[in-house]
Protein backbone atom coordinates (compact mmCIF):
# COMPACT_ATOMS: atom_id res chain seq x y z
CA UNK A 1 0.00 0.00 0.00
CA UNK A 2 1.25 3.48 -0.86
CA UNK A 3 1.80 5.50 2.29
CA UNK A 4 2.31 9.19 2.89
CA UNK A 5 5.86 8.41 4.00
CA UNK A 6 6.61 6.59 0.75
CA UNK A 7 5.14 9.49 -1.24
CA UNK A 8 7.25 12.07 0.52
CA UNK A 9 10.29 9.90 0.07
CA UNK A 10 9.83 9.54 -3.66
CA UNK A 11 11.98 11.84 -5.73
CA UNK A 12 12.40 9.71 -8.84
CA UNK A 13 15.57 8.38 -10.30
CA UNK A 14 16.93 11.62 -11.71
CA UNK A 15 16.90 13.36 -15.03
CA UNK A 16 16.62 11.44 -18.28
CA UNK A 17 19.93 13.08 -19.02
CA UNK A 18 21.26 14.22 -15.64
CA UNK A 19 23.10 17.54 -15.25
CA UNK A 20 26.55 15.95 -15.11
CA UNK A 21 25.80 13.81 -18.16
CA UNK A 22 24.50 16.84 -20.03
CA UNK A 23 27.66 18.78 -19.25
CA UNK A 24 29.86 15.82 -20.22
CA UNK A 25 27.96 15.31 -23.45
CA UNK A 26 28.31 18.99 -24.33
CA UNK A 27 32.09 18.62 -24.15
CA UNK A 28 32.14 15.58 -26.43
CA UNK A 29 29.52 15.98 -29.14
CA UNK A 30 29.94 17.79 -32.40
CA UNK A 31 28.40 21.24 -32.21
CA UNK A 32 24.97 21.53 -33.76
CA UNK A 33 23.36 24.41 -35.62
CA UNK A 34 20.26 25.96 -34.05
CA UNK A 35 17.62 28.21 -35.61
CA UNK A 36 15.39 30.36 -33.39
CA UNK A 37 11.94 31.39 -34.62
CA UNK A 38 10.22 33.90 -32.33
CA UNK A 39 7.45 36.47 -32.14
CA UNK A 40 9.67 39.12 -30.57
CA UNK A 41 12.98 39.44 -28.74
CA UNK A 42 13.02 42.05 -26.00
CA UNK A 43 13.89 42.32 -22.30
CA UNK A 44 11.81 39.84 -20.25
CA UNK A 45 10.31 38.21 -23.35
CA UNK A 46 10.48 34.44 -23.71
CA UNK A 47 13.14 34.80 -26.41
CA UNK A 48 15.21 36.66 -23.82
CA UNK A 49 14.49 33.97 -21.21
CA UNK A 50 15.12 30.99 -23.48
CA UNK A 51 16.88 31.85 -26.72
CA UNK A 52 19.73 33.53 -24.91
CA UNK A 53 20.47 30.33 -23.01
CA UNK A 54 21.96 29.10 -26.28
CA UNK A 55 24.06 32.24 -26.66
CA UNK A 56 25.58 32.56 -23.19
CA UNK A 57 24.82 29.26 -21.45
CA UNK A 58 23.00 28.64 -18.19
CA UNK A 59 23.56 27.36 -14.64
CA UNK A 60 22.96 23.69 -13.95
CA UNK A 61 24.15 21.52 -11.06
CA UNK A 62 26.42 24.25 -9.72
CA UNK A 63 28.22 24.83 -13.02
CA UNK A 64 27.81 27.23 -15.91
CA UNK A 65 26.85 25.01 -18.81
CA UNK A 66 27.41 26.07 -22.42
CA UNK A 67 25.29 24.01 -24.84
CA UNK A 68 27.06 22.50 -27.85
CA UNK A 69 24.74 24.41 -30.17
CA UNK A 70 25.44 27.52 -32.19
CA UNK A 71 22.61 29.94 -32.99
CA UNK A 72 23.17 30.36 -36.72
CA UNK A 73 19.89 31.90 -37.90
CA UNK A 74 16.95 33.79 -36.39
CA UNK A 75 13.48 34.87 -37.49
CA UNK A 76 11.75 37.62 -35.49
CA UNK A 77 8.12 38.35 -36.36
CA UNK A 78 7.79 41.72 -34.61
CA UNK A 79 10.41 44.29 -33.58
CA UNK A 80 9.12 46.74 -30.95
CA UNK A 81 11.06 49.84 -29.94
CA UNK A 82 12.90 47.90 -27.23
CA UNK A 83 13.87 45.08 -29.63
CA UNK A 84 17.01 43.22 -28.63
CA UNK A 85 17.35 40.86 -31.58
CA UNK A 86 19.45 43.26 -33.66
CA UNK A 87 21.80 43.95 -30.74
CA UNK A 88 22.18 40.24 -30.10
CA UNK A 89 22.78 39.66 -33.81
CA UNK A 90 25.63 42.19 -33.79
CA UNK A 91 27.15 40.81 -30.60
CA UNK A 92 26.90 37.09 -31.40
CA UNK A 93 27.16 37.15 -35.17
CA UNK A 94 23.96 35.39 -36.25
CA UNK A 95 21.91 36.74 -39.17
CA UNK A 96 18.21 37.63 -38.92
CA UNK A 97 16.25 36.47 -41.97
CA UNK A 98 12.96 37.87 -43.30
CA UNK A 99 11.19 34.48 -43.52
CA UNK A 100 11.18 31.21 -41.62
CA UNK A 101 12.13 29.25 -44.73
CA UNK A 102 15.20 31.42 -45.29
CA UNK A 103 16.07 31.06 -41.59
CA UNK A 104 16.02 27.26 -41.69
CA UNK A 105 18.04 27.28 -44.91
CA UNK A 106 20.39 30.00 -43.65
CA UNK A 107 19.75 31.95 -46.82
CA UNK A 108 20.53 28.99 -49.08
CA UNK A 109 18.39 26.51 -50.95
CA UNK A 110 18.22 23.58 -48.50
CA UNK A 111 17.93 22.82 -44.78
CA UNK A 112 21.01 24.07 -42.99
CA UNK A 113 20.20 23.67 -39.28
CA UNK A 114 20.10 20.72 -36.88
CA UNK A 115 17.33 21.94 -34.57
CA UNK A 116 14.60 24.58 -34.30
CA UNK A 117 13.47 26.51 -31.21
CA UNK A 118 9.99 28.04 -31.68
CA UNK A 119 8.97 30.76 -29.24
CA UNK A 120 5.46 32.07 -29.90
CA UNK A 121 4.91 34.25 -26.85
CA UNK A 122 4.63 38.04 -26.44
CA UNK A 123 3.93 40.55 -29.18
CA UNK A 124 0.93 42.38 -30.56
CA UNK A 125 -1.57 39.81 -31.90
CA UNK A 126 -5.39 39.72 -32.11
CA UNK A 127 -7.68 37.96 -29.64
CA UNK A 128 -10.10 35.11 -30.21
CA UNK A 129 -13.75 35.28 -29.15
CA UNK A 130 -12.68 33.60 -25.90
CA UNK A 131 -9.93 36.15 -25.21
CA UNK A 132 -7.08 33.93 -26.29
CA UNK A 133 -4.13 35.69 -27.85
CA UNK A 134 -3.66 34.29 -31.34
CA UNK A 135 0.06 33.73 -31.06
CA UNK A 136 1.27 32.23 -34.35
CA UNK A 137 2.80 29.06 -32.92
CA UNK A 138 0.89 26.89 -35.38
CA UNK A 139 1.84 29.12 -38.30
CA UNK A 140 5.51 29.05 -37.24
CA UNK A 141 5.36 25.27 -36.88
CA UNK A 142 3.67 24.79 -40.26
CA UNK A 143 6.18 26.98 -42.07
CA UNK A 144 8.96 25.04 -40.35
CA UNK A 145 7.57 21.64 -41.30
CA UNK A 146 6.85 22.81 -44.85
CA UNK A 147 10.61 23.23 -45.19
CA UNK A 148 11.10 19.77 -43.67
CA UNK A 149 8.82 18.32 -46.34
CA UNK A 150 10.25 20.20 -49.29
CA UNK A 151 13.84 19.47 -48.34
CA UNK A 152 13.11 15.90 -47.17
CA UNK A 153 14.94 16.61 -43.92
CA UNK A 154 13.29 16.95 -40.49
CA UNK A 155 15.09 17.97 -37.29
CA UNK A 156 14.06 18.16 -33.61
CA UNK A 157 11.73 21.00 -32.60
CA UNK A 158 11.01 22.60 -29.23
CA UNK A 159 7.82 24.69 -28.93
CA UNK A 160 7.52 27.08 -25.99
CA UNK A 161 4.32 26.75 -23.91
CA UNK A 162 1.07 25.27 -25.25
CA UNK A 163 0.83 24.30 -28.87
CA UNK A 164 -1.86 26.64 -30.21
CA UNK A 165 -4.94 28.60 -29.20
CA UNK A 166 -6.85 26.39 -31.66
CA UNK A 167 -7.37 22.77 -30.61
CA UNK A 168 -7.52 21.33 -34.12
CA UNK A 169 -4.28 23.05 -35.01
CA UNK A 170 -2.60 21.74 -31.86
CA UNK A 171 -3.62 18.18 -32.69
CA UNK A 172 -2.39 18.63 -36.27
CA UNK A 173 1.01 19.73 -34.98
CA UNK A 174 1.43 16.51 -33.02
CA UNK A 175 0.17 14.45 -35.96
CA UNK A 176 2.70 16.10 -38.29
CA UNK A 177 5.57 15.43 -35.88
CA UNK A 178 4.63 11.75 -35.94
CA UNK A 179 4.19 11.66 -39.70
CA UNK A 180 7.59 13.26 -40.35
CA UNK A 181 9.15 11.35 -37.43
CA UNK A 182 11.01 14.11 -35.60
CA UNK A 183 11.38 14.77 -31.89
CA UNK A 184 8.82 17.30 -30.73
CA UNK A 185 8.93 18.72 -27.20
CA UNK A 186 6.85 21.55 -25.77
CA UNK A 187 5.40 22.92 -22.59
CA UNK A 188 5.87 24.91 -19.43
CA UNK A 189 8.81 25.43 -17.12
CA UNK A 190 6.69 24.41 -14.11
CA UNK A 191 7.15 20.61 -14.47
CA UNK A 192 10.94 20.98 -14.59
CA UNK A 193 11.59 23.64 -11.95
CA UNK A 194 12.51 22.99 -8.29
CA UNK A 195 9.94 21.61 -5.86
CA UNK A 196 9.79 22.28 -2.14
CA UNK A 197 9.70 19.56 -0.88
CA UNK A 198 11.38 17.70 -3.76
CA UNK A 199 8.71 15.05 -4.34
CA UNK A 200 7.10 13.43 -7.36
CA UNK A 201 3.88 11.48 -7.70
CA UNK A 202 4.90 7.86 -7.20
CA UNK A 203 4.34 5.79 -10.32
CA UNK A 204 1.05 3.96 -9.94
CA UNK A 205 -0.37 6.08 -7.10
CA UNK A 206 -4.12 5.78 -6.53
CA UNK A 207 -5.23 9.39 -6.87
CA UNK A 208 -8.69 10.67 -5.95
CA UNK A 209 -8.50 14.46 -6.27
CA UNK A 210 -5.93 17.03 -7.39
CA UNK A 211 -5.52 20.78 -6.98
CA UNK A 212 -3.24 23.55 -8.19
CA UNK A 213 -3.34 27.12 -6.86
CA UNK A 214 -1.54 29.83 -8.80
CA UNK A 215 -1.40 33.40 -9.98
CA UNK A 216 -1.99 34.83 -13.44
CA UNK A 217 -4.65 35.13 -16.10
CA UNK A 218 -6.52 32.86 -18.48
CA UNK A 219 -4.80 31.71 -21.69
CA UNK A 220 -1.48 32.31 -20.01
CA UNK A 221 -0.74 31.22 -16.46
CA UNK A 222 -3.67 28.81 -16.50
CA UNK A 223 -1.56 26.73 -18.86
CA UNK A 224 1.37 26.73 -16.42
CA UNK A 225 -0.89 25.67 -13.55
CA UNK A 226 -2.47 22.92 -15.65
CA UNK A 227 0.96 21.57 -16.65
CA UNK A 228 1.92 21.59 -12.97
CA UNK A 229 -1.09 19.44 -12.15
CA UNK A 230 -0.70 17.22 -15.21
CA UNK A 231 2.96 16.33 -14.65
CA UNK A 232 1.83 14.83 -11.35
CA UNK A 233 -1.50 13.39 -12.53
CA UNK A 234 0.01 11.46 -15.43
CA UNK A 235 1.98 9.21 -13.08
CA UNK A 236 -1.14 7.78 -11.39
CA UNK A 237 -2.30 4.18 -11.60
CA UNK A 238 -3.16 3.22 -15.19
CA UNK A 239 -1.37 6.20 -16.72
CA UNK A 240 -3.13 9.07 -18.43
CA UNK A 241 -6.66 8.31 -19.64
CA UNK A 242 -7.83 11.72 -20.81
CA UNK A 243 -10.36 14.28 -19.61
CA UNK A 244 -14.13 13.90 -20.11
CA UNK A 245 -15.52 17.23 -18.88
CA UNK A 246 -14.56 20.80 -18.00
CA UNK A 247 -16.38 23.58 -16.18
CA UNK A 248 -14.78 26.96 -15.58
CA UNK A 249 -16.04 29.36 -12.91
CA UNK A 250 -15.38 33.05 -12.39
CA UNK A 251 -16.28 35.71 -9.85
CA UNK A 252 -19.13 34.97 -7.43
CA UNK A 253 -19.49 31.43 -8.78
CA UNK A 254 -16.03 30.68 -7.36
CA UNK A 255 -17.05 31.79 -3.87
CA UNK A 256 -20.17 29.65 -4.01
CA UNK A 257 -18.05 26.67 -5.04
CA UNK A 258 -15.65 27.35 -2.19
CA UNK A 259 -18.53 27.36 0.29
CA UNK A 260 -19.62 23.93 -0.99
CA UNK A 261 -16.53 22.39 0.59
CA UNK A 262 -16.37 19.27 -1.60
CA UNK A 263 -16.47 18.12 -5.20
CA UNK A 264 -19.93 16.56 -5.03
CA UNK A 265 -21.37 19.89 -3.89
CA UNK A 266 -19.83 21.77 -6.80
CA UNK A 267 -16.57 22.77 -5.16
CA UNK A 268 -13.41 20.97 -4.04
CA UNK A 269 -11.81 19.33 -1.05
CA UNK A 270 -10.97 22.18 1.32
CA UNK A 271 -8.08 20.17 2.75
CA UNK A 272 -6.35 20.39 -0.64
CA UNK A 273 -6.85 24.16 -0.74
CA UNK A 274 -5.42 24.50 2.77
CA UNK A 275 -2.45 22.28 1.85
CA UNK A 276 -1.69 24.47 -1.17
CA UNK A 277 -1.84 27.68 0.86
CA UNK A 278 0.35 26.10 3.55
CA UNK A 279 3.05 25.51 0.90
CA UNK A 280 2.90 29.06 -0.49
CA UNK A 281 5.78 31.42 0.26
CA UNK A 282 3.73 34.46 -0.77
CA UNK A 283 0.43 33.99 1.10
CA UNK A 284 -1.25 37.38 1.59
CA UNK A 285 -1.58 38.70 5.13
CA UNK A 286 -3.63 41.40 6.84
CA UNK A 287 -1.80 44.47 8.16
CA UNK A 288 0.69 43.72 10.98
CA UNK A 289 0.34 39.93 10.58
CA UNK A 290 2.92 37.59 9.08
CA UNK A 291 1.60 34.11 9.91
CA UNK A 292 -2.16 33.96 9.64
CA UNK A 293 -4.39 31.69 7.60
CA UNK A 294 -6.78 33.96 5.69
CA UNK A 295 -10.47 33.91 6.45
CA UNK A 296 -13.04 33.41 3.65
CA UNK A 297 -13.91 37.12 3.96
CA UNK A 298 -10.27 38.14 3.52
CA UNK A 299 -9.85 35.87 0.51
CA UNK A 300 -12.89 37.48 -1.12
CA UNK A 301 -11.56 40.93 -0.35
CA UNK A 302 -8.07 40.29 -1.75
CA UNK A 303 -8.94 38.23 -4.83
CA UNK A 304 -10.78 40.54 -7.23
CA UNK A 305 -11.13 38.16 -10.17
CA UNK A 306 -11.03 34.49 -9.07
CA UNK A 307 -11.03 31.81 -11.77
CA UNK A 308 -11.39 28.05 -11.32
CA UNK A 309 -11.22 25.21 -13.85
CA UNK A 310 -12.93 22.06 -12.51
CA UNK A 311 -12.33 19.02 -14.71
CA UNK A 312 -12.88 15.29 -14.60
CA UNK A 313 -10.59 12.57 -15.87
CA UNK A 314 -11.93 9.49 -17.66
CA UNK A 315 -10.87 7.26 -14.76
CA UNK A 316 -12.86 9.31 -12.24
CA UNK A 317 -10.08 11.49 -10.81
CA UNK A 318 -11.16 15.09 -10.15
CA UNK A 319 -9.02 18.21 -10.48
CA UNK A 320 -9.33 21.92 -9.74
CA UNK A 321 -7.06 24.69 -11.03
CA UNK A 322 -7.45 28.01 -9.15
CA UNK A 323 -6.12 31.40 -10.27
CA UNK A 324 -6.00 33.48 -7.08
CA UNK A 325 -4.29 36.80 -7.79
CA UNK A 326 -4.09 38.82 -4.61
CA UNK A 327 -3.99 35.76 -2.36
CA UNK A 328 -0.78 34.09 -3.59
CA UNK A 329 2.09 34.89 -5.92
CA UNK A 330 3.36 31.39 -6.63
CA UNK A 331 2.35 27.87 -7.74
CA UNK A 332 1.40 25.11 -5.31
CA UNK A 333 0.02 21.60 -5.73
CA UNK A 334 -1.85 19.14 -3.51
CA UNK A 335 -3.33 15.68 -3.97
CA UNK A 336 -5.58 13.31 -2.05
CA UNK A 337 -4.51 9.70 -2.37
CA UNK A 338 -6.66 6.69 -1.63
CA UNK A 339 -6.26 5.45 1.92
CA UNK A 340 -4.33 8.52 3.10
CA UNK A 341 -5.81 10.77 5.79
CA UNK A 342 -3.79 13.87 4.85
CA UNK A 343 -3.05 15.48 1.47
CA UNK A 344 0.42 15.50 0.00
CA UNK A 345 1.61 18.82 -1.35
CA UNK A 346 4.53 20.82 -2.71
CA UNK A 347 5.56 24.23 -4.00
CA UNK A 348 6.70 24.48 -7.61
CA UNK A 349 9.40 27.06 -7.01
CA UNK A 350 10.07 29.88 -9.49
CA UNK A 351 12.99 32.18 -8.56
CA UNK A 352 12.52 35.88 -9.36
CA UNK A 353 13.61 37.78 -12.46
CA UNK A 354 16.27 38.21 -13.73
CA UNK A 355 17.77 34.97 -12.40
CA UNK A 356 14.98 32.84 -13.82
CA UNK A 357 16.84 29.58 -13.68
CA UNK A 358 13.58 27.68 -14.20
CA UNK A 359 13.87 28.70 -17.86
CA UNK A 360 17.34 27.17 -17.78
CA UNK A 361 15.76 23.93 -16.58
CA UNK A 362 13.28 24.07 -19.44
CA UNK A 363 15.99 24.80 -21.99
CA UNK A 364 17.97 21.85 -20.65
CA UNK A 365 15.02 19.75 -21.89
CA UNK A 366 15.09 21.54 -25.22
CA UNK A 367 18.83 20.86 -25.42
CA UNK A 368 18.25 17.21 -24.59
CA UNK A 369 15.72 17.00 -27.41
CA UNK A 370 18.13 18.64 -29.86
CA UNK A 371 21.11 16.44 -28.91
CA UNK A 372 19.39 13.07 -28.58
CA UNK A 373 16.54 13.35 -31.07
CA UNK A 374 14.18 12.16 -28.32
CA UNK A 375 11.70 14.02 -26.14
CA UNK A 376 12.37 13.75 -22.36
CA UNK A 377 8.60 13.64 -21.67
CA UNK A 378 5.51 12.89 -23.75
CA UNK A 379 4.23 15.56 -26.13
CA UNK A 380 0.77 14.21 -25.22
CA UNK A 381 1.05 16.04 -21.89
CA UNK A 382 1.16 19.41 -23.61
CA UNK A 383 -1.44 18.38 -26.15
CA UNK A 384 -3.80 17.57 -23.27
CA UNK A 385 -3.07 20.77 -21.35
CA UNK A 386 -3.49 22.77 -24.57
CA UNK A 387 -6.94 21.24 -24.88
CA UNK A 388 -7.70 21.98 -21.22
CA UNK A 389 -6.86 25.67 -21.67
CA UNK A 390 -9.08 25.87 -24.76
CA UNK A 391 -11.92 24.06 -22.96
CA UNK A 392 -11.56 26.30 -19.91
CA UNK A 393 -11.75 29.60 -21.77
CA UNK A 394 -14.60 28.25 -23.91
CA UNK A 395 -16.54 27.30 -20.78
CA UNK A 396 -16.02 30.81 -19.39
CA UNK A 397 -17.09 32.32 -22.70
CA UNK A 398 -20.31 30.30 -22.87
CA UNK A 399 -21.83 31.13 -19.51
CA UNK A 400 -19.53 28.96 -17.35
CA UNK A 401 -21.25 25.84 -18.63
CA UNK A 402 -19.98 22.32 -18.04
CA UNK A 403 -18.60 21.08 -21.35
CA UNK A 404 -18.11 17.49 -22.42
CA UNK A 405 -14.63 16.97 -23.87
CA UNK A 406 -14.59 13.71 -25.87
CA UNK A 407 -11.75 15.14 -28.00
CA UNK A 408 -9.50 15.03 -24.92
CA UNK A 409 -9.51 11.23 -24.72
CA UNK A 410 -5.72 11.33 -24.77
CA UNK A 411 -3.98 8.25 -23.39
CA UNK A 412 -0.28 7.96 -22.64
CA UNK A 413 2.19 6.60 -20.12
CA UNK A 414 4.58 8.92 -18.33
CA UNK A 415 8.22 8.01 -17.93
CA UNK A 416 9.30 6.51 -14.61
CA UNK A 417 12.10 9.07 -14.41
CA UNK A 418 11.53 12.36 -12.61
CA UNK A 419 12.43 15.39 -14.70
CA UNK A 420 12.27 18.24 -12.21
CA UNK A 421 15.31 20.22 -11.02
CA UNK A 422 17.06 19.40 -7.76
Amino acid sequence: MLTRRSFLGTVGSGLVIGPQALIAEAAQVKRKRLAIVTTEWRFHSHAWHMGERFLVGYPIDGRWHRPPLDVVAVYVDQKPENDLSRKRSEEFGFPIYPTIAETLRCGGDKMAVDAVLIIGEHGNYPKSQYQQTKYPRYEFFKQTTDVFRKDAHAVPVFNDKHLSWNWEWAKEMVDISRELNFAFTAGSSLPVTWRMPAIDMPQGAEVEELMGVSIGSIDSYDFHALEMIQCMAERRRGGESGVVAMQALRGDAVWKAMEAGNWAGGGWDQRLFEACLARSQTLAQPDTFSHRYPTPAQIREWVKDPVVYRYEYADGVKASMLLMNGLVGDFTFAARLKGESEPVSTLFYLPPTPNVTYSASLMSKAEETFLTGKSPYPIERTLLTTGLVEAGVRSLGTGQKRLETPHLAIRYQASHESTFAR
